[in-house]
């Protein structure tokens, strides 16, 4: 079939560009390259790339109009500074719209949306955390601008599908702390880690749901992108210092959390279980080696984030 997808080049994006076209698909990637890497798409006779932002209206709709795709992957985000609102808001939920009103008007038959899991807020109200809890994004704008995006596309006449997301890693993941670990680790610099826990979820198992979501399985609507478990980022250390086979590992600071981090954000995956039939497989020692093979191999350039950071300490004299 004829997949667009924006954002294409990204993390997620690409990797599902890879998996649709070794299938056969047709893909038509738009990406504006401010996050992603240019190695991360290899040239294909099936795979159109488009270098432009979805924040401009007459791009998209030339685009969608000229490709005509049956289904759409709408992975684009802005996400790079956590103080730049208005990109966010131009990316996030101006281009979404603009990505919505595109696919309508010619047709697309589904649209798979990349949600996250802080549209529950910084401080989810239970955990794990269901489909039934509100939406509370009010303390980020990635969370702000992403939810808002999410609005528009629910307000439209399209079949869609929302998946948000726990916290994805893999191969060409350039955010969280996974490539920050290995950047510091490689350098030789310390690291410390937060004493909270997280849901991972490996690129490759995620992108099996998002197939699936693609050709039409599920009834649509929002589903949680989730493990079921949570796991330390202590745990996530261990496992990046396994992968580097540093002996002896080096000491790691556990640092207590903020007043504005959540211990922990565990999204309950029953329906997607339930409905798509999906269980992700890959531990997370095999999908952290495989992240840290390909840093080894392809380098960071940059990491980045969508959380305010906390300050470097300085060693004491």
């Amino acid at each position: 079939m004829k997949v667009l997808i924006t954002g294409g080049a990204g993390f997620i994006g690409s990797h599902l560009a890879d998996r649709l076209l070794a299938r056969g698909d047709e893909v038509l990637v738009i990406d504006n390259f401010a996050t992603a890497r240019r190695d991360s798409l290899s040239e294909h006779e099936r795979l159109t790339l488009v270098e432009g932002t979805i924040v401009d209206p007459a791009l998209v709709d030339k685009t969608f109009a000229g490709f005509e795709p049956e289904v759409v992957a709408h992975a684009a985000a802005s996400y790079k500074d956590p103080d730049d609102w208005r990109e966010d808001a131009a990316t996030n939920t101006a281009g979404t719209a603009n990505v919505v009103k595109a696919a309508e008007a010619v047709g697309v038959r589904r649209l798979v949306y990349f949600q996250t899991a802080l549209c529950y807020g910084l401080h989810p109200l239970e955990q794990p955390i269901t489909l039934d809890h509100p939406l509370r994004p009010e303390e980020s704008s990635y969370a702000i601008s992403k939810t808002a995006g999410e609005h528009y596309v629910r307000l439209s006449g399209l079949d869609w599908v929302s998946l948000r997301l726990a916290n994805a890693y893999g191969p060409r993941n350039v955010s969280g702390p996974l490539p920050t670990f290995f950047h510091r680790l490689t350098e030789g610099k310390p690291c410390f880690v937060m004493d909270t826990r997280r849901d991972f979820i490996y690129v490759q198992d995620l992108i099996d749901l998002v197939v699936a979501a693609l050709d039409g399985q599920g009834s649509g609507g929002a589903y949680h992108a989730s493990s079921g478990a949570d796991f330390s980022i202590k745990e996530l250390f261990d496992a990046t210092v396994a992968a580097l086979a540093l002996d002896p590992a080096p000491e790691v600071e556990v640092r207590e959390r903020s007043a504005d981090d959540a211990f922990t954000i565990l999204l309950d995956p029953s329906r997607t279980v339930e409905e798509l039939g999906w269980k992700p497989e890959t531990p997370l020692e095999q999908g952290v080696a495989d992240a840290i093979a390909y840093y080894r191999e392809h380098g960071i350039e940059e990491t980045y984030t969508h959380l305010r950071l906390e300050p470097e300490k300085q060693p004491a004299k």
